[in-house]
């Protein structure tokens, strides 16, 4: 299978996922079970880590859009209980280490009903890691107003 094929697929899927598998072949162009087999080869390689929507979140209530940056001074130990405390955050919708800002090792993206909601947030990280000589800096963004561009895949191919 053309690995050309598979990328092409994949760009097809992530504008539309649902779309079914005889119109990705009719885009694609090779035929219904040949895209069923390609589609399954991406999600087994992990190119393909989950099918969902990109909701409107200002429409389910979220007025906030955080971007969370941390440092902190952690052991091997601390470290494990503080990746575990974000993967099981529901807040919490993207989350790495990195670095880019002075001293920031960490970006936490998350989304907050309101500013109680988000401030609550951030004083239940600054509990959970006391001991960790925690620094958070935030930058908030506003999901009701001034969005230029919403979050989507569909130009990734263009890039």
């Amino acid at each position: 299978m053309p690995k050309q094929k598979l990328i092409d697929l994949l760009y097809e899927i992530m504008k539309d996922s649902r779309r079914s598998d005889r119109e990705l072949a009719k885009t694609v162009k090779v035929s219904q079970p040949t895209i069923t087999r390609m589609r399954k080869v991406l999600e087994d390689t992990g190119y393909i880590r989950e099918y969902t929507v990109v909701p409107a979140l200002e429409k389910l209530g979220f007025e906030i859009l955080a971007f969370n940056f941390l440092s902190a001074d952690v052991t091997p130990k601390h470290r494990k209980e503080m990746e575990e405390w974000i993967r099981e955050n529901r807040k919490i919708v993207f989350s790495s280490s990195g670095e880019g800002l002075i001293s920031k090792t960490f970006v936490l993206a998350s989304i907050h009903k309101d500013f109680t909601d988000f401030s609550n947030f951030v004083h239940g990280i600054r509990s959970s890691f006391v001991s960790s000589n925690l620094s958070i800096e935030s930058f908030l963004v506003s999901l009701k107003t001034d969005v230029i561009k919403h979050f989507s895949l569909n130009d990734l191919e263009k890039i």
